[in-house]
Order: C-alpha cells, then sequence, then structure tokens
C-alpha cells in the first residue's frame, strides 16, 4: 500500500483524514483507486486522462512532472502528496 497525504483543502471528500491509503504501480492506478472510492476527489484531481493543471502530485518529495507525469510509478512503502495550487489574495 502507498500512503497518500491529503491536503486540508481536500480533506473534506475523505471524511477529514489527513492521510488515506491507497494501492496501484503508478499514479494513474493510484488516483483511479483513490477517486473510486472518493468520488469527490475526481473532479479536483483529474482532468480527462492526466492531473488536472493545477494540481501538483510529488513521490517521495519529487514532482511527478518532472518525472513520467500520471504515469510515475509508485512503489509499496511511498508516500504520495497531493498538492492543489492555492490562488487569491489582494
Amino acid at each position: 500500500m502507498k500512503t497518500v497525504r491529503i491536503p486540508p483543502t481536500l480533506r473534506t471528500e475523505t471524511g477529514g483524514e489527513r492521510e488515506v491509503h491507497a494501492s496501484g504501480g503508478t499514479v494513474r492506478e493510484l488516483l483511479d483507486d483513490l477517486t473510486s472510492r472518493f468520488p469527490g476527489l475526481r473532479t479536483q484531481l483529474v482532468d480527462g486522462a492526466d492531473i488536472a493543471p493545477f494540481v501538483n502530485v510529488y513521490v517521495e518529495g519529487e514532482d511527478v512532472r518532472t518525472l513520467d507525469g500520471i504515469d510515475t510509478e509508485v512503489h509499496d512503502g511511498s508516500t504520495v502528496i497531493l498538492l492543489p495550487a492555492m490562488a487569491g489574495g489582494a
């Protein structure tokens, strides 16, 4: 299993959980597993067949966009961090 850290802005979709476990060998499979259990996350994390443009995904601290994107491998015991971009201010 992999550990997925859920940021405060998405925790309402996971019942307030800060971390959840997910399965899959790639970021795509992990997101499929996660969004099948927490459907409200799909529109916030996925855009078509890719990661939504304003979401950063890190596997063991590495931005998947600098690796293989949504097809980046995720090994058992890995930690994945989901980080939607925040905007606003004056």
